[in-house]
């Protein structure tokens, strides 16, 4: 989450647990709303413990309200109302510290709190523990919007672990890169196709031998190392030559009897990873010996195959290297994917079993769930370096590892030689474009395949042979959207997709990747859809994947950019897909930021969306937003809990309301324009021409209070113009600009450079709404500006509005409208008169509730200008609002959702899906 997400969590859970608070009805509820709304822990009730038995206590009163395992935080919790420094009665006569220090010294060692909190809903008061005499850290309800953070202790341990598996990981990556880089340098043509090529399959060979001798399947430790350190610089390409081909050579048809023993003594590897002999291999330098050396002294066993799978690839990769080297999707983002489309079920589906106390009717369902796990088929059609696919496939050997443990206590039968293990990553098939890339992801899946192998060996005591590969990935080469993927995976026999397609925004796109949309996004006539050349390339694999699953219960989820549930393109991206294959949302992420995990550390700002065929209506729909989630009855195209509608570009409002314009727009190259400086100039060196100067607003200028200037001619005689030398120089600049644009429209204007290209200044009093503002601001900044300041096209106008319409454009039920269906740049707001204005549903008032409105909007302009020096910026920052303005904008958004007949207390989404409700009612009206 980010500190502006947590922020707003914040907020709204102060405003929601204001004045409430039962020990025993809210308590539990208090504490999994902190951790899954305010830190993100989806699983919030999984790391906690309620009303946990304090041992050796005797009496139903002596339980601990709520414990946290992982982090030994202990919380004893009261009713609101109740001081949490006096002693309780019923307790003993013990404050509740002293209570929960009682418990405390009751637990066994291993528990012991390393945190004690006493809250009273309003109050949350802190001891460390670690410390000789605790003294408790205050936070009151109201100030846990800003000082969330002194609840980081909560739950710390994962992100400690996580970190832990990236270091590792990138270390490994950065050898890679070395190795690479020093091999590089010695092929005599190091930017040939045929040079890349091979150089990618060496460094992966290596990095498998590496891998290979630490993990122990080489036999004798550091086999490969040893193997490498006996031979001269000069002798070391031919030793590996010949390593690859006995790694590629079963034992029995090896057929040099006298086959020098180290090299007899490595394993027959199969996989087809060593099968290629024909790859260049330059001449060995010391320097590249002394790398490959320093690689040997890091153990490879313990990288993460699912990071260090694209950490390789990106090393490996020329322009990955350019733009800031390696990135990777962190197994945080994964389980977002897979855990709500298949995990979280299936290890449900396993902890109910293991409940089961009679031995021979848990065996039975073990087993068959054993047998179903290995059944399960998965498919990424986009799959890169198979990170997807890899803490898949690891995701289901954990949970066969605990079926296993429980089916054999630990230990297999004296004399029992069959395998345990049945899922296998022959299960797994992907789709990639880039050849490298698909090796790199088949070597990420025998890695973590070898992890697990070693896992289960673990568990059971036991040896089994791992080596040579018994199973292989089925990745496939090519262009997933040319490809037909029945051929790869039958419909009949897949289970899952999951993938991270490509972002690439439709005016971004390649002549090719053009062809592939029109290839793709196809009526039932194989005629494109009009649209299908202005919609984004993930879209393509969306339509693809609802193809190929429309009448089978396969379940998909991809990450997208958020832009494909917003704005214009909601209708054109999915009003096919659900008219024609019946797909529907199960569950979605909204809006948040996928962190890459890259040197240069690019955001992408995405959305999650689980989907199916909509004949399967067991699903628990679910939206994620923020750090909470909630059910929906359903989840519609804007990942909204509300019905099925799509909201498309309208030239013209759909209530009766003033028609909101574009400004006007200069096409000028900048000529027309002035800074205050330079409007400075013209007042002191040819004054008779600063009254043609107007101030001008544009989005920014608007917001932020910065002073502009612009040249307004119209109006203005011929004779004026000619007279003023710097008049002239201006209007000669937008006419050269003009006349050089490759555009019909543009040069066609150059007859008229006194003027700007498009005029449409109101003769009166207007509002002025900006095209984009920043995401992090709860109402976008709208005012009313007089006739005499000119706008540009940056940002839209109302002419002829009033203080009402001011009062709803500003309200709080607007701006959940503008969230869910404008478009964005990034998470920011992109506000389109055509989608957002023309289509909002307006409520019809009372007089009483219209005049309500109209003095509570005038409130908001009123509580403005107690602060003239302030901008909009400074009067809307979350950080900065002013209490009186906060105050007028409360009672506003109030005013308004009386006149719409919603209650206070719903929700943004409620509100937005109440009024997609009536836009539909509009709509039929």
């Amino acid at each position: 989450m980010t500190d502006a997400e947590q922020r707003e969590a914040a907020r709204q859970f102060v405003n929601k647990w204001q004045g409430k608070g039962h020990e025993i009805q809210d308590a539990r509820s208090y504490w999994i709303d902190i951790l899954q709304n305010i830190f993100g822990i989806t699983n919030a009730t999984d790391r906690m413990e309620f009303e946990k038995p304090v041992p050796g206590v005797t009496g139903t009163t002596k339980k601990i309200d709520v414990y946290i395992p992982e982090t030994h935080v202990l919380i004893e919790h009261k009713s609101l109302g109740v001081a949490l420094d006096k002693p309780q009665a019923g307790h003993d006569g013990m404050t509740p510290y002293e209570q929960a220090k009682y418990y405390d010294n009751c637990l066994n060692v291993d528990q012991k709190s390393n945190w004690i909190i006493t809250s009273n809903f309003s109050e949350i008061w802190i001891y460390n523990m670690h410390d000789m005499k605790p003294t408790p850290l205050k936070i009151t309800l109201q100030e846990l919007q800003t000082k969330y953070s002194l609840l980081d202790f909560l739950l710390k341990k994962e992100k400690k672990t996580i970190s832990e598996e990236i270091q590792i990981s990138i270390q490994a990556g950065e050898l890679v890169g070395k190795i690479h880089d020093r091999f590089l340098q010695q092929y005599h043509d190091p930017m040939a196709k045929r040079t890349q090529n091979s150089l990618n399959i060496l460094c992966v060979r290596l990095v498998f031998c590496l891998y290979a001798e630490d993990a122990g399947l080489f036999g004798e430790k550091d086999a490969f190392s040893k193997y490498i350190a006996q031979y001269e610089p000069k002798d070391i390409r031919r030793a590996l030559l010949d390593l690859f081909k006995v790694l590629d050579t079963p034992e029995d048809q090896r057929a040099d009897l006298y086959l020098d023993e180290d090299l007899a003594a490595f394993p027959y590897v199969n996989g087809g990873l060593f099968k290629r002999e024909n790859i260049e291999i330059p001449l060995i330098t010391q320097d590249i010996k002394d790398t490959l050396a320093e690689s040997s002294h890091f153990d490879w066993s313990k990288i993460s195959p699912t990071i260090f799978g694209a950490v390789f690839e990106s090393t490996l990769n020329p322009e990955a290297r350019r733009s800031g080297g390696m990135h990777y999707t962190s197994i945080e983002n994964i389980h977002k994917v897979i855990d709500p489309l298949f995990l979280n079920d299936l290890t449900a589906e396993l902890d109910e079993i293991l409940k089961i106390s009679v031995p021979k009717t848990r065996r039975a369902k073990l087993e068959a769930y054993q047998e179903k796990l290995a059944s399960l088929k998965f498919l990424d059609p986009a799959c890169g370096s198979g990170n997807f696919l890899t803490e898949t496939y690891l995701s289901l050997r954990r949970l066969e590892n605990r079926a296993i443990a429980s089916i054999t206590s630990g230990q297999m039968t004296m004399g029992e030689i069959v395998n345990p293990i049945k899922v296998q990553i022959n299960q797994f098939y992907g789709i990639e474009i880039n050849d490298f890339a698909v090796t790199v992801a088949k070597t990420a899946l025998w890695i973590a395949e070898s992890q697990m192998f070693k896992a289960t060996e673990d568990l059971l005591y036991m040896h089994m042979d791992f080596l040579p590969l018994k199973t292989n990935a089925n990745i496939i080469e090519g262009n997933a959207l040319r490809l037909d993927w029945n051929r790869i995976v039958s419909r009949k026999e897949l289970s899952y997709f999951t993938s991270n397609p490509p972002f690439i925004g439709y005016s971004l796109q390649s002549h090719e990747q053009k062809k592939d949309m029109l290839s793709v996004y196809t009526d039932e006539s194989g005629k494109p859809y009009p649209t299908a050349g202005k919609i984004d390339y993930v879209a393509g694999w969306y339509f693809k994947a609802a193809q190929y699953m429309a009448g089978t219960n396969i379940h998909a989820a991809f990450v997208s950019t958020n832009s494909i549930t917003q704005g214009e393109q909601v209708p054109d991206i999915w009003k096919p897909m659900v008219e024609r294959f019946n797909t529907h949302i199960d569950f979605a992420y909204r809006t948040f930021v996928w962190d890459s995990e890259a040197n240069n550390k690019a955001h992408v700002h995405c959305v999650i969306i689980g989907f199916s065929d909509g004949a399967n209506t067991n699903t628990n729909k679910v939206i994620y937003d923020g750090a909470g989630y909630s059910p929906a009855k359903n989840i519609n195209t804007y990942l909204l809990d509300g019905p099925n509608v799509f909201i498309t570009s309208r030239n013209k409002p759909l209530c009766d309301v003033p028609e909101m314009i574009y400004g006007n727009k200069p096409t000028d190259g900048g000529a027309f324009f002035l800074t205050e400086e330079e409007f400075d100039d013209v007042k002191r060196n040819s004054p008779e021409d600063a009254q043609y100067i107007h101030q001008v607003l544009g989005a920014t200028e608007f917001i932020n209070g910065r002073k502009r200037y612009c040249l307004w001619l119209d109006g203005v005689s011929p004779a004026v113009i000619k007279s003023s030398q710097f008049i002239m120089n201006r209007i000669q600049a937008v006419k050269a600009f003009r006349e050089a644009s490759p555009k019909a429209a543009t040069q066609k204007s150059a007859a008229t450079p006194s003027l700007f290209q498009e005029i449409r200044q109101p003769k009166g009093e207007y509002i002025i709404v900006p095209r984009h503002s920043s995401q992090t601001r709860r109402y976008i900044p709208i005012g009313f500006v007089s006739p005499d300041v000119i706008v540009n096209d940056a940002v839209q106008i109302i002419p002829n509005a009033n203080i009402y319409d001011f009062g709803i454009l500003t309200s709080n039920v607007h701006m959940a409208w503008m969230r869910a269906i404008c478009g964005r740049i990034k998470s920011d707001y992109r506000y389109s008169k055509d989608v957002v204005y023309n289509n909002f549903p307006w409520p019809s008032p009372t007089s009483e509730q219209k005049s309500k409105i109209e003095q509570t909007a005038q409130s908001i302009l009123d509580a403005r200008a107690l602060y003239p020096d302030s901008s909009l910026a400074d009067l809307y920052d979350p950080l900065t609002m002013p209490v009186e303005l906060q105050k007028a904008h409360t009672a506003n958004d109030r005013a308004v959702m009386e006149a719409y007949g919603f209650s206070t207390k719903m929700s943004e989404m409620d509100c937005v899906a109440a009024l997609m409700k009536l836009y539909q009612r509009k709509l039929q009206d």
